[in-house]
């Protein structure tokens, strides 16, 4: 990573609400927001059910037909993938399961790490996955790990899918974040921890507002905004692959 590029790293369990507090965390840094779970979810759907059953060179080709970037800063930052807007579709709780799965797999981490190093090295980001400070921007000044119980990120995974309109049984979605947890904890590559210079965060008593406010000031205590300042005003570029 260019050491010289600052990149802040929020990583966490699946419904922790680690999107919406990137944005809003990018939206006030004016940094560009690169949404790591996205890019396993846009891989998921391309390569369809039992991807991760494929020998790994042909998967490797399959997974080099797609490439991404990001486009614009803040919330109006957007994920492409060859050329085209990455959509909600993405965002189904089966595609996430599916995401869940090729995760596992070391060719499609590896793939995808390379991806994510290159967009981090081109302008100062935001970063939001579930290994971001400990693998793939291991130097990153500032990391942050979220985390709350999986009754509370139940609920507001619940809330995010009735708010686009679609019916979910709750107890079938608790059941789907407990297994993507087993997933992303006891995966044998890039099992889901905090990086040992991370704060941690626990989200299930406080707001959004609340959290990005503790992120913000650790942030500023630690000199980020000055350094965040330095390279807006020299002009950073919008991220591309």
């Amino acid at each position: 990573m260019n050491e010289h590029l600052p990149v802040v790293t929020l990583d966490g369990p699946a419904g922790v609400g680690k999107t919406t507090l990137a944005r809003h965390m990018a939206e006030s840094l004016a940094l560009a927001y690169l949404d790591t779970g996205s890019m396993f979810r846009c891989l998921a759907l391309k390569l369809g059910p039992d991807a991760e059953l494929l020998p790994e060179t042909d998967l490797r080709g399959r997974c080099a037909e797609w490439t991404f970037s990001i486009m614009g800063k803040g919330r109006a930052a957007a994920l492409y993938c060859n050329g085209r807007p990455v959509g909600d579709e993405v965002r189904a709780e089966e595609v996430g399961m599916l995401a869940a799965r090729i995760a596992t797999v070391p060719a499609v981490r590896e793939v995808l790490k390379t991806a994510q190093r290159k967009m981090g090295e081109t302008a100062p980001l935001v970063a939001e996955g579930r290994d971001m400070g400990l693998v793939v921007f291991p130097d990153a000044k500032f990391k942050f790990f979220l985390d709350a119980t999986s009754e509370v990120r139940a609920k507001r995974r619940l809330r995010e899918l009735e708010q686009r309109g679609e019916q979910v049984d709750p107890a079938r979605l608790t059941e789907q974040i407990l297994r993507r947890d087993d997933l992303d904890r006891n995966r044998v590559t890039a099992p889901l921890r905090p990086a040992e210079d991370a704060l941690l965060v626990d989200t299930s008593r406080l707001n959004i507002d609340e959290v990005l406010a503790v992120m913000l000031r650790h942030i500023d205590e630690h000199g980020g905004a000055r350094s965040l300042d330095c390279h807006r005003a020299a002009g950073a570029s919008p991220v591309r692959q």
